[in-house]
């Protein structure tokens, strides 16, 4: 299960369907996202190939409770004692074991099928796990020189996405877009005006590179891409034709 480089320092690491990311400091890593039940293993595995070991992951970072991210935090956990930090709405559900609230589908008929056809059977519980640290929108984190923690509610009301200043500025947007076939909204969403608030909110970031729980990272020019789709945030009331998947 390799590692590929992101940035110098950034790693993604593909679960099947879903991306996890490895942040890299000196004297220690932090896992952002963690994949489905069972993923440690493979975790573990590609950071064993970085050169790195299990007692260098010191920080469990959560972008949100959805069962293919939160999935194996428990497990991750156990086999290296690291902390885990999430947003308060979110840390609350991954304490109680809970992985979803309802769902509905942006615009799109691809977007109409994962709803019909793949949501009913994701898991709408993960395995019950400590939550050490939440955070809140804006919060800077002591980890690989500073990591900006941001709130973009919408696909999930807990989500966070992260903004890494170095090398242009990195930002892992978690699900509050997704990059499978071309930059575009996720399949799915609690609240999609609140999603659209979301990007909105991210698109007006300065960052060269952006990473996603799905699909592929866009590593030049990604902040100006956001800009076309989603800056500034549709009018309400009027239905957006730019996002659909």
């Amino acid at each position: 299960m390799a590692a590929t480089a992101i940035v110098p320092g950034l790693w993604e690491v593909s679960l099947g369907f879903v991306n996890a990311f490895v942040l890299e400091s000196p004297d220690s890593l932090a896992v952002i996202d963690t994949g489905i039940a069972g993923s440690a293993g493979k975790l573990l595995e590609a950071i064993k190939e970085m050169g790195r070991e299990p007692a260098d992951v010191r920080h469990l970072l959560v972008t949100h409770c959805h069962s293919d991210h939160a999935g194996s935090v428990a497990e991750l956990k156990r086999l290296t004692g690291a902390t885990v930090t999430m947003h308060p709405l979110d840390a609350e559900m991954v304490r109680a074991g809970k992985a979803l609230r309802p769902l509905k589908p942006a615009p799109g008929l691809f977007n109409a099928f994962v709803c019909r056809f793949l949501l009913p059977s994701a898991p709408t519980e993960v395995e019950a796990a400590e939550v050490e640290h939440e955070v809140g929108d804006g919060e800077r984190l002591p980890i690989a020189g500073g990591l900006q923690a941001i709130h973009v509610p919408g696909h999930c009301a807990g989500q966070l996405a992260f903004l890494w200043p170095e090398h242009g500025g990195v930002l892992i947007a978690a699900d509050a877009a997704a990059n499978v076939f071309g930059l575009a909204l996720s399949p799915l969403y609690e609240d999609l005006a609140e999603g659209q608030r979301s990007l909105a909110k991210l698109a007006a970031l300065e960052f060269e590179t952006a990473c996603f729980g799905h699909g592929k990272p866009i590593k030049s020019g990604a902040a100006a891409l956001f800009r076309k789709k989603w800056y500034p945030a549709p009018t309400p009331g009027r239905k957006s034709t730019t996002n659909a998947a």
